[in-house]
């Protein structure tokens, strides 16, 4: 199964609903430790990663770069979406980040086939968790997940403008 679903700005129904993903990894999967060779290990690492990229992309235009709460913003949804996979996606199995016309481009691949939720919330309540796949909605142009055979691809689209 080959699907590739895009999940909108506004929040519109991320792939596949409330009942395919969201807390631990599905009773029987194993946290996968089959990784791309250069992927980090954890979302310090692949923040680090995107540091460097929008360090060697924009110093060298005497800062004319993008304004920190951008790069803050690209830094957020880099978080959320490798701590995400870690903890929800049996681990992460690949990354990639890259400087398109468009903005950065961030690939995430982890080890599960569930879908990634938004958690309805009770604005009287406080809830603890949930919050990172709505800020990843929120803050990046566009995102897209792919299922794939023993996992999936998150690509997301963070505006560097």
């Amino acid at each position: 199964m080959n699907a590739e679903r895009e999940v909108l700005r506004d929040g519109g129904s991320p792939a596949g609903g409330p009942d395919d993903a969201a807390g631990p990894a599905a009773q029987g999967e194993r946290p996968h430790t089959d990784r791309e060779p250069g992927v980090p290990r954890n979302a310090a690492a692949a923040r680090a990663v995107v540091t460097r990229l929008l360090e060697s992309q924009f110093c060298v235009l005497d800062g004319e770069g993008p304004a920190d709460v951008v790069v803050a913003d690209a830094l957020l949804v880099t978080s959320e979406l490798v701590t995400n996979a870690v903890r929800h996606g049996g681990g992460l199995t690949g990354f990639r980040a890259e400087i398109t016309d468009d903005g950065l481009l961030l690939t995430v691949a982890d080890a599960s086939t569930r879908a990634p939720v938004t958690v309805e919330r009770d604005p009287g309540t406080a809830s603890i968790g949930g919050y990172g796949w709505p800020l990843v909605l929120r803050l990046a142009r566009r995102v897209a997940v792919t299922h794939l055979p023993g996992g999936k691809h998150i690509v997301a689209l963070v505006a560097l403008t």
